[in-house]
């Protein structure tokens, strides 16, 4: 099943200034991104955010679940939290603040077969 765009809208209205978070449609579902890094994912509509040492800290009590099968344990932000406009801007400024640059990617150089 996939998410429904109204839902990743909800989410990321709800993240606080318009543009800081992006969402990016993937094979039915959402990546969503804050300075250019995935910082969390909306599948089967459900919010898994990355996780980091220092949000488990800010969450204290948490649940952790893959997103899909063979994925990385995320953090599992339950609907309710999604109300929390400050809550949840906050989240996502620290997964953002704490999770690696994405490393530049290298064009692919074609060969060239006319030789």
């Amino acid at each position: 099943m996939s998410s429904k765009q109204s839902t990743v809208d909800y989410i990321v209205e709800q993240i606080g200034t318009p543009g800081t978070i992006t969402a990016k449609k993937m094979f039915g579902e959402y990546a969503l991104y804050a300075d250019n890094k995935v910082v969390a994912l909306v599948c089967n509509d459900q919010l898994f955010v990355k996780m980091t040492a220092v949000g488990k800290e800010y969450l204290g009590q948490y649940s952790e679940a893959s997103p899909y099968p063979g994925a990385k344990p995320c953090f599992l932000i339950l609907g309710d939290k999604w109300e929390d406009r400050e809550w949840m801007t906050e989240l996502f400024a620290i997964a953002a603040k704490n999770l690696p640059t994405p490393r530049k990617k290298t064009p692919n150089r074609k060969t060239d077969r006319s030789k």
